[in-house]
């Protein structure tokens, strides 16, 4: 198990788009504290599995009737 990062708020103030770049790869949280004491925490957010459901909607263009039959005979019905 990974420990968690400690920092003092002002280092935080510093070096903060460092720490969330870290925190993002690494996936481990930051503690920021004030006098030793914890008061925030910065976390990796947890993205949602994607839903491959419904992910192609909006992608097709029917172009003419789809529905009518066509005047070209099939060799199935021959």
């Amino acid at each position: 198990m990974v420990k968690e990062l400690r920092i003092p708020a002002g280092e935080f103030k510093t070096k903060c788009l460092k720490l969330m770049d870290h925190v993002q790869k690494t996936k481990t949280s930051v503690v920021i504290t004030k006098r030793g004491e914890p008061v925030a925490k910065l976390a990796p957010v947890e993205l949602p599995a994607h839903d491959f459901f419904g992910c192609m909607a909006g992608t097709v263009v029917i172009s003419g009737d789809i529905i009518a039959p066509i005047d070209v005979e099939w060799e199935a019905n021959a």
